[in-house]
């Protein structure tokens, strides 16, 4: 299918072949990036779909060292909370690789959305550029928590705060779209019935935040594909 800005997109047949193709490819981005500049700076993305991705990427042959972890967005809530990302990823990936604390680099979202976001902007603001981003795409069309309509979509800043969310905590943290579109490479993972909606809005132009990250490869599973 035809998405706007796209540089590749591949169909798989279900989540299961779609996360070992997605996991596959960042073992493959990472040592080209380890080999290149001895460092691997990966953005992580919450969410649903990406779980079997990283069930599969901690079985993988990683310098884990080598790798810097970052975090897409971030809800405000305490720390620990079971809906935050960074638990979620702690849960199905971290906690079973060797990767030194010092990788890991949460945004400390409990601060909330304003000083929180100022705050990772500190984090980054010394890498020259992300090497991998991993996205998700809400039914909405939103991408981390880039939502249609919402002020932060359109933030020029490195990181941004989210109010007003239309899905709860409706404060939360974000890379703003200026840092999506700056990394090396992009990956999107999308999949399920529910996404149709959204892809073939986006196959038809509208201009949904996920359609605003520019040359990122998608991964669809064929119940996500719109009858277009």
């Amino acid at each position: 299918m035809n998405l706007p800005n796209a540089q590749n997109v591949f169909v798989h047949e279900d989540i299961e072949t779609l996360s070992a193709a997605v996991a596959q490819r960042i073992a493959e981005l990472a040592a080209q990036a380890i080999t290149a500049r001895g460092v691997f700076h990966l953005v992580l993305a919450g969410g649903e779909t990406p779980r079997r991705c990283y069930e599969k990427l901690r079985g993988l042959a990683i310098n884990w060292a080598h790798v810097q972890i970052y975090f897409g967005d971030e809800r405000c809530l305490p720390r620990g909370d079971i809906q935050r990302n960074d638990r979620m990823i702690g849960e199905t990936l971290l906690a079973h690789i060797r990767i030194p604390p010092a990788n890991i680099h949460i945004i400390p979202a409990e601060l909330g959305a304003q000083a929180a976001a100022a705050a990772y902007a500190g984090v980054l603001k010394n890498i020259a550029r992300l090497d991998l981003i991993l996205l998700g795409m809400g039914e909405d069309g939103h991408t981390a928590s880039l939502f249609p309509d919402n002020p932060a979509t359109l933030s020029a800043a490195s990181v941004v705060p989210v109010f007003n969310a239309p899905k709860l905590p409706a404060e939360r943290v974000s890379l703003g779209m200026s840092t999506l579109n700056a990394a090396r490479q992009k990956i999107f993972l999308t999949a399920g019935a529910a996404k149709q909606k959204a892809l073939a809005d986006m196959s038809h132009g509208k201009p949904l935040p996920a359609s605003c990250v520019v040359a990122a490869e998608w991964y669809l599973d064929r119940a996500a594909l719109p009858n277009i």
